[in-house]
């Protein structure tokens, strides 16, 4: 309980401690946590999804999206650090090399999932109505996918900024890790003060991304108990196609 109590006076003074020379605040490290973390995402949604809803659409590829994905999520980060320092070196790029090996697989499998599911006579009907094969794709099968396809993210996410802490052991400083890694300098309680920080972030970019769902959701899907007959959902959008 005490160590909790520091932890706390830890945050609420901005990373510093009594007695000890100034230190780089908590604000900039969890801004670098922060900005690691987006670049990550924005990569790996630019890799993944494209790859998950393409398959997804065309019914192939099931064992790429799904346990091949499975199989790349198993590999360690740690790992994955130690074989790009390699051919990489030291930094930043081997950090997002890592954070992007373990957020691609979810975001590829959950893509591939939801639009698979997706009813496939309604994909038919909407090709007899002349839509093509990318109308079908994104005006269709997209929207009821949605709820899938973000979960993917959200699980991404979270994996991401949780392990952001190995960026201080790839020699990128500019996070939270590197007081999560420093327990001689920060001691335990500045430790569970930045380990705080993170799961603070982490709530808050799940919170952040529950609001994106819920505004590309469309209101029938939004309204709906669970995605159980999306024939039902969807008819009233392809009427007014």
């Amino acid at each position: 309980m005490h160590n909790f109590v520091d932890a706390i006076r830890f945050i609420l003074r901005n990373g510093q401690i009594p007695g000890q020379p100034h230190f780089t605040t908590l604000t900039y490290y969890a801004l670098g946590t922060l900005k690691i973390t987006v670049l990550a995402m924005a990569i790996s949604v630019a890799i993944g999804l494209p790859v998950g809803l393409w398959l997804g659409h065309l019914h192939r590829g099931s064992f790429v999206a799904i346990n091949l994905g499975n199989v790349w999520r198993a590999l360690p980060s740690l790992v994955v650090l130690a074989i790009g320092s390699a051919f990489l070196g030291i930094g930043l790029r081997e950090v997002l090399l890592a954070l992007v090996v373990l957020a691609v697989p979810p975001i590829i499998t959950n893509a591939y999932v939801g639009v698979d599911e997706v009813d496939r006579d309604l994909s038919d009907a909407a090709r007899g109505m002349g839509m093509t094969g990318w109308q079908v794709l994104t005006r269709v099968e997209l929207p009821l996918a949605v709820p899938l396809v973000m979960a993917g993210v959200r699980t991404a996410a979270l994996f991401v900024v949780s392990t952001t802490t190995l960026a201080a052991y790839a020699g990128f400083g500019d996070s939270l890790g590197e007081i999560v890694s420093n327990e001689a300098s920060y001691h335990l309680y500045g430790i569970l003060g930045a380990a705080i920080c993170i799961a603070l972030l982490a709530m808050a970019i799940e919170v952040g991304l529950a609001l994106v769902q819920r505004a590309l959701t469309p209101r029938p899907l939004r309204r709906a108990e669970r995605l159980a007959r999306p024939d039902e959902l969807l008819v009233p959008q392809l009427e007014g196609v």
